[in-house]
C-alpha cells in the first residue's frame, strides 16, 4: 500500500513538474518569436514622391515607448510613436526630397494642448518648404481639428462632423466619499491657491481656484481660437461662434460655407486624389511613410540636414525626459529620484555633452524627491556646461523645482506652469474604523508621539503645529530656490507663488520663464549658446527594456489591467484614492485637471 502511494505520489509530481517545464518552454519561445519579429521588422523602402503619413489616433506620448513584454505575447497594443518622433520627422520631411508632402489621418487622438501646439508648429515649418499637407477625417474632435486646421485642403466626409466648444476643466471631488466612508483629509499647506487638496477637503472649488483656471483657460483657448482662425482664413469671431453654436450638430455643407472645411470627400475619393498628386497609379498602393517608419529611414536626431550645420560632430547636446509623477523610488512613466539623480551625475561627468535640455512635463509630486533632482541639476551646472529646460503640457509645483535652476527656461504658450507651493495629506480613519467597522485600538507607546501618524487618531494640536512647521519650511526652501535659480528677490517669488498655476504667455510676463519655443528651437538655441556648428543630440533615458526585466515586470501591469477593465470609467476614483495612501509627508503637486 505505502509502495503504491510512493509511486503514484512521485508520478504526479512527475506530471506537475513536466507541465511546469513546457509551460516554462512555451512562454519564452513565445518571448523569443515576438522579440525577434521586434528586432527583425524590415525597413520600408521610402521611394521618390512618397507622403509622409501622420495618424493623430490613440494616446500621444511625450516620447516614443517600446511595447510592453504583455502587448508583444498577447499581440495587443503596437510600439507607439512619441511626440519627438512625431515632429521629428515632420521638420526632416521638409528637407527631403523623396517626401512630396503630409497626409493627416484625424481618427481621435489624445494628447495635452502644449504637445499639439508643438506638431501644429512642426507642420508650420513644414509648408515653408513648399511642400503640401492634405488633412482628412470622417468626423474631427476639437484636438485634432486644431492641428489640422494648419493644412492647405482640410477634407471632410460627406456625413461627418466638426466639433469645436471650446475648453472647460474638470476636478473631480472625492469629500462627499471620504465621508460616506469616514475618512478625513488632514490638510496642510502654504498658498492660497494651492488647489491640489481641494478635492479631498472640500465638495466644489473655491474662489481661488474657479478664478486662476478661468484665467489659464481663457489664455489658452485664446491661444487655440486665434491659430484655428488664422489657418483657416477666418475671424476670431467666427472661430468662437462655431464653439457658441455647437457646430458639431451641424450637417456637413455648413462646414463648407463658413470655411471650417474645404471639401467633402469619401476616404477613397481622397486617396485618389493623393494619388494624382504623386504620380501613383489607380491599381497601386499610395506611397504612405508611417511616422514610425519613417524615423527607422532617418535619424531624425541627426541636426546635420539643417542648413547651417557642419558634418563634424564634436559635441552631443543630451536631451533627458522628464516626465510622470516625481517620486522618490519607481519605474515605468514617473520621475524617480533614485535614478534619475545618477544619471545626471553620469552626464555632468560626461565629456562628450555639451550641454542639458531637460524636457518636462510633470505636475509634480515629491519634495523630497524634486530637491534631490534639483541638486543634482546644479552639480551638472558647476561643470561649466549648460542647462535649458523645455517644459510641454504641464511644469508645475514639482515640475517647476526641478526646472527652476536652469540657465534658460522654455516653455508653450499653453503651458501650465508655475504652481510653486507645498501641500501634505495625511488621512485619518476614525470613523471609519470604529464607527462604522466597529474595530477598538489598544496603542502603548514610550514617547507622545509613538503612534504617529495613526489612521485611527487624528493629530494632536502640537502634531499639527509641527507638520505646518515642516510645510512651511519646505515653502521657504522651494521659494529660495526660485528665487536663486531665476535672479530675482524672494518676495518677488512669493508674490506670484501660492501655489497658482499660470499658462505659458503669463509665465514669460512674471519671469518665471525666459522665452516661448518648442523643443527643436530650444535645441537650436543651445547650440548657439554654445557656439557650435557641429553636434550629436542623445536622448536619455534609454528605454530599451530586457525583456527579463518586462516579465518581473507583469505582474503590476496585468493587475492594473484587471482593475481598470473592471471599475471602467471608476477606475480613476480608485486611483486617486490610491495615490493619496503612497504620497510622501511633503507634495510640491498641482492639482489634476483634465481639460477638454
Amino acid at each position: 500500500m505505502l509502495k503504491r502511494f510512493f509511486v503514484s505520489f512521485m508520478g504526479s509530481m512527475a506530471a506537475i513538474w513536466a507541465s511546469v517545464l513546457l509551460l516554462g518552454i512555451l512562454f519564452f519561445m513565445t518571448i523569443g518569436v515576438a522579440m525577434s519579429d521586434l528586432n527583425t521588422s524590415a525597413p520600408v523602402k521610402i521611394s521618390n514622391k512618397s507622403i509622409l503619413y501622420l495618424d493623430l489616433s490613440g494616446v500621444i506620448e511625450e516620447r516614443a515607448s517600446t511595447p510592453a513584454l504583455a502587448d508583444i505575447i498577447s499581440g495587443g497594443e503596437p510600439e507607439t510613436t512619441g511626440l519627438n518622433d512625431i515632429t521629428g520627422a515632420i521638420r526632416r520631411a521638409a528637407t527631403d526630397k523623396r517626401i512630396s508632402g503630409i497626409y493627416i489621418n484625424c481618427g481621435g487622438s489624445s494628447a495635452g494642448v502644449a504637445t499639439r501646439q508643438s506638431i501644429a508648429e512642426a507642420l508650420r515649418v513644414f509648408q515653408q518648404s513648399g511642400k503640401w499637407i492634405i488633412s482628412y477625417a470622417d468626423s474631427y474632435s476639437q484636438g485634432d481639428y486644431y492641428i489640422a486646421s494648419v493644412a492647405d485642403s482640410l477634407f471632410i466626409n460627406p456625413q461627418g462632423s466638426i466639433d469645436i466648444h471650446g475648453l472647460a476643466a474638470t476636478t473631480i471631488f472625492y469629500t462627499g466619499l471620504l465621508d460616506k466612508l469616514g475618512v478625513e483629509m488632514q490638510v496642510l499647506k502654504v498658498g492660497t491657491f494651492k488647489s491640489a487638496v481641494e478635492p479631498f477637503i472640500l465638495k466644489e472649488m473655491s474662489a481661488a481656484s474657479r478664478m486662476q483656471q478661468e484665467v489659464y483657460l481663457n489664455s489658452i483657448w485664446g491661444v487655440l481660437s486665434e491659430q484655428i482662425a488664422e489657418n483657416r482664413h477666418v475671424d476670431v469671431a467666427d472661430v468662437n461662434r462655431w464653439a457658441d453654436n455647437m457646430i458639431v450638430t451641424e450637417n456637413a455643407e455648413h462646414y463648407i460655407t463658413v470655411r471650417a472645411a474645404d471639401g467633402l470627400y469619401y476616404r477613397h475619393e481622397v486617396e485618389k486624389r493623393l494619388k494624382e498628386l504623386t504620380d501613383t497609379k489607380e491599381k497601386d498602393d499610395l506611397p504612405l511613410v508611417a511616422v514610425a517608419d519613417y524615423c527607422k529611414d532617418v535619424n531624425i536626431l541627426d541636426p546635420s540636414y539643417l542648413p547651417d550645420i557642419r558634418q563634424d560632430k564634436k559635441k552631443t547636446i543630451a536631451i533627458l525626459y522628464a516626465t510622470g509623477d516625481i517620486v522618490d523610488n519607481g519605474d515605468g512613466n514617473c520621475i524617480a529620484a533614485s535614478t534619475m539623480v545618477p544619471q545626471i551625475l553620469d552626464l555632468a561627468e560626461n565629456e562628450d555633452i555639451a550641454g542639458l535640455i531637460l524636457r518636462v512635463n510633470s505636475g509634480g509630486g515629491s519634495a523630497y524627491a524634486s530637491e534631490q533632482i534639483w541638486e543634482a541639476l546644479e552639480q551638472f551646472k558647476k561643470k561649466g556646461k549648460k542647462f535649458y529646460v523645455s517644459m510641454g503640457d504641464v511644469a508645475a509645483s514639482g515640475g517647476y523645482y526641478i526646472s527652476c535652476g536652469a540657465d534658460r527656461i522654455y516653455a508653450q504658450p499653453t503651458t501650465l506652469t508655475g504652481s510653486i507651493g507645498i501641500f501634505g495629506l495625511i488621512p485619518c480613519a476614525k470613523e471609519l474604523l470604529t464607527d462604522k467597522l466597529s474595530l477598538g485600538f489598544g496603542t502603548v507607546q514610550t514617547n507622545a508621539n509613538g503612534n504617529f501618524p495613526s489612521l485611527a487618531e487624528p493629530m494632536s494640536p502640537s502634531q499639527q503645529a509641527k507638520m505646518q512647521q515642516m510645510i512651511n519650511r519646505g515653502y521657504e526652501t522651494f521659494v529660495g530656490r526660485c528665487a536663486e535659480g531665476r535672479n530675482m528677490p524672494v518676495d518677488s517669488i512669493k508674490a506670484i507663488a501660492e501655489g497658482r498655476v499660470w499658462d505659458g504667455m503669463a509665465a514669460l510676463r512674471l519671469h518665471l520663464v525666459d522665452d516661448l519655443k518648442p523643443l527643436h528651437d530650444v535645441i537650436s538655441d543651445m547650440a548657439a549658446d554654445l557656439d557650435i556648428k557641429g553636434y550629436a543630440i542623445d536622448e536619455y533615458p534609454r528605454i530599451h527594456k530586457k525583456w527579463w526585466e518586462e516579465a518581473l515586470a507583469m505582474e503590476g501591469t496585468i493587475k492594473e489591467r484587471i482593475v481598470r477593465s473592471q471599475l471602467g470609467d471608476a477606475y480613476e476614483f480608485y486611483n486617486a484614492i490610491e495615490r493619496v495612501k503612497t504620497l510622501e509627508p511633503m507634495q510640491c503637486r498641482m492639482e489634476t485637471v483634465v481639460i477638454e
